[in-house]
């Protein structure tokens, strides 16, 4: 919106003419969604707590967690908003790429609301049947997946990291891949939910990480420099990962450890969503396994628990998912939290390494 207000005005005020700029932009988008975090925030948690909507702690976990039953959930509203409402005030708004990004972030927001809804409001335990659940997520998958095998920008290489002449063209194949990412991602980032501050962080990583992956994809001379597919547009995603970035940052404010809210599953659902459609958006799909290894460690730990005690009666883990392991091996919460933040912090420098690295 700024863009078409404020920048056809650079003419009689140059000073205006920054509004061009993506990463001007980008920088005012995340400022603007960590404001928003900021001014809502201590209203949303108070809202909450007047609704009594809180979470439910299971009593076979830690015990340390029976402290946090009460506390106000589905605080993920506010994450969404302040992305939307920043995404919306800085980005150019004919980019077709915003707009279907901003629509799945609120899908798969969508989805998990309901099931917090059914959980916390309608004090249903089993929440939204997990059919149900995995049948919207699949949907709107689908959605994005066809939107962009249709695009003739766009097109169904898979770029492997490491080797610049690794790039098959899946065709058809590329539709259930997508739809296997963005699921994989949602369903990940909801696994690791399950401490304060555990999951906003290396969301946070993460979407500064593809905050330069969509840079750098719609800046066609990057591109080429780097041996990086172009996408004419994906530059534009930059505005959105800083939303991403500001909203995360402001949302952390309190859901740091003791956490005065959690994000619950219309958070980590939405934001698992919406980083998975960046990673397959901006052509850096596999990077998506290194910048999110915190993710996928998390899903491969509930994964090969359920599977080895299927298999063989015994627990790999002494619960799963893994962070609830070294809780129970005698690592304070804060500890557990700020070591899989320095994980993430170091996957995704690996990660942007590969660049070069071809």
């Amino acid at each position: 919106m700024f863009y078409y207000l404020l920048y056809p005005l650079h003419t009689e005020f140059s000073f205006l003419n920054v509004f061009r700029y993506i990463t001007f932009r980008s920088v005012g988008s995340t400022l603007t969604a960590l404001l928003v975090s900021f001014i809502l925030g201590p209203w949303l948690i108070r809202k909450l707590g007047n609704l009594q909507i809180g979470q439910q702690v299971r009593d076979d976990g830690p015990e340390t967690h029976l402290k946090k039953q009460g506390t106000p959930t589905m605080g993920g509203t506010l994450i969404i908003f302040a992305i939307g409402i920043s995404t919306l005030l800085w980005s150019d708004l004919t980019n077709r790429y915003v707009w279907f990004l901003l629509l799945v972030s609120i899908g798969f927001g969508v989805i998990g609301f309901i099931d917090d809804y059914l959980k916390v409001v309608k004090k249903n335990p089993e929440g939204l049947w997990p059919r149900y659940k995995m049948g919207g997520q699949l949907a709107v998958s689908a959605i994005v997946a066809l939107f962009l095998y249709f695009q003739p920008s766009y097109n169904t290489i898979l770029a492997f990291p490491f080797f610049k002449n690794l790039a098959p063209d899946l065709g058809l194949f590329y539709i259930p891949l997508v739809i296997f990412i963005i699921v994989g991602t949602s369903n990940a980032v909801n696994l690791t939910d399950g401490l304060d501050g555990l999951a906003i962080g290396p969301v946070m990583t993460a979407s500064a990480t593809y905050l330069l992956f969509a840079y750098l994809t719609g800046n066609v001379k990057i591109a080429n420099y780097l041996q990086i597919l172009y996408i004419p547009g994906v530059g534009e995603l930059s505005i959105f990962c800083g939303a991403m970035v500001g909203a995360s940052l402001g949302f952390l404010w309190f859901n740091t450890y003791p956490a005065q809210v959690f994000m619950g599953d219309v958070g980590s659902l939405g934001l698992g969503g919406a980083l998975g459609t960046l990673a397959v958006i901006t052509k850096q799909e596999i990077l998506l396994a290194i910048v999110g290894g915190i993710f996928v460690m998390e899903a491969l730990s509930v994964i090969f628990q359920v599977g080895s005690f299927k298999l063989r009666g015994k627990r790999i883990f002494r619960m799963a998912p893994i962070h609830h392991h070294f809780e129970l091996k005698g690592w304070a919460e804060p500890k557990v939290i700020v070591r899989f933040w320095i994980i993430s912090i170091i996957l995704a420098l690996v990660a942007i390494s590969t660049l070069k690295l071809r």
